[in-house]
């Protein structure tokens, strides 16, 4: 069994453990639980507004699968010069590389087709699902810490233990020998803040139906486009970093959208609506 830390840079090794020669990856294990625990908030939710739980699985079922696919189509395709001599590395997922944003589209894209199909309201679909991806995101982001992805510029290891950060994620920021900001860690933060308060208001006659969504689509289209800009692993569409204009794209069609829908007058809060409607 490999051992969890390095026992020289007393980082943590990105394989967790070994069934046989087999290995298992921290990578997969962390992506794993957070698909786990976001389907369980997500599933209560369903059940607090009387759907169908079954049903709802599939869709979130096919939207996960899709979209983790959709995440690693992304990221390779603004990164192919990393997998041109080698197509093959495009498979081996488990040293990192998927793109949210990628994930975000396709599985969106999935779920929009689900809801179609089956006649459901898009808004309550949409706001049932947006605390889920949510949590999925805060956790997911430390697979990348165990990976030494999603980093930021070079920093001094006294500026670290000045954030007040515990010495395992200061030692696993050192990469190839230079400390680093732990944009990660900003991002889950970020977004760690961004659920307590989805979760909070969508008990709150405030927000509309949609308007989960829509909060959610902003609030991590801001702190992506700032936390994107510290980073120094972006993905660039010429001199521009992707993440950042398709954060700005999303908080722009999430404001016009909730702006329309709270000019229609009988679209109920969140907290009254009901699966029937």
């Amino acid at each position: 069994m490999t051992n969890f830390m390095s026992p020289l840079l007393l980082k943590i090794d990105r394989v967790a453990f070994h069934i046989g020669t087999w290995p298992v990856y921290w990578y997969g294990l962390i992506t794993g639980l957070g698909m786990v625990l976001a389907y369980l908030l997500y599933i209560s939710e369903v059940k607090r507004k009387g759907a169908d739980p079954d049903k709802a699985f599939d869709r979130l079922f096919w939207s996960i699968i899709i979209g983790f696919i959709g995440a690693r189509i992304y990221y390779v395709a603004f990164s192919w010069q990393d997998y041109q001599d080698n197509p093959l590395s495009i498979f081996a997922i488990w040293n990192g590389g998927i793109a949210i944003y990628g994930g975000i589209i396709a599985g969106f894209l999935t779920l929009v087709y689900f809801i179609h199909r089956d006649n459901l309201n898009m808004g309550l679909e949409m706001d049932m699902a947006a605390p889920a991806l949510m949590l999925a995101q805060i956790i997911g982001r430390w697979g990348n810490f165990i990976n030494q992805e999603a980093f930021g510029g070079v920093v001094s290891r006294s500026y670290l233990e000045n954030l007040k950060l515990p010495t395992f994620i200061i030692n696993q920021m050192e990469i190839q020998g230079q400390y680093r900001q732990p944009t990660f860690l900003f991002e889950s933060g970020w977004n760690a803040i961004g659920l307590v308060l989805l979760i909070i208001l969508r008990r709150k006659h405030i927000l509309k139906e949609g308007e989960i969504a829509g909060l959610y689509a902003v609030w991590y289209g801001l702190g992506r486009s700032w936390i994107e800009g510290l980073r120094t692993d972006s993905l660039y569409m010429g001199s521009y970093r992707v993440s950042q204009v398709f954060s700005l794209i999303v908080i722009v069609a999430a404001v016009i959208i909730m702006a329309y829908r709270r000019m229609k007058k009988d679209l109920p809060f969140y907290i009254e609506s009901d699966i029937g409607r």
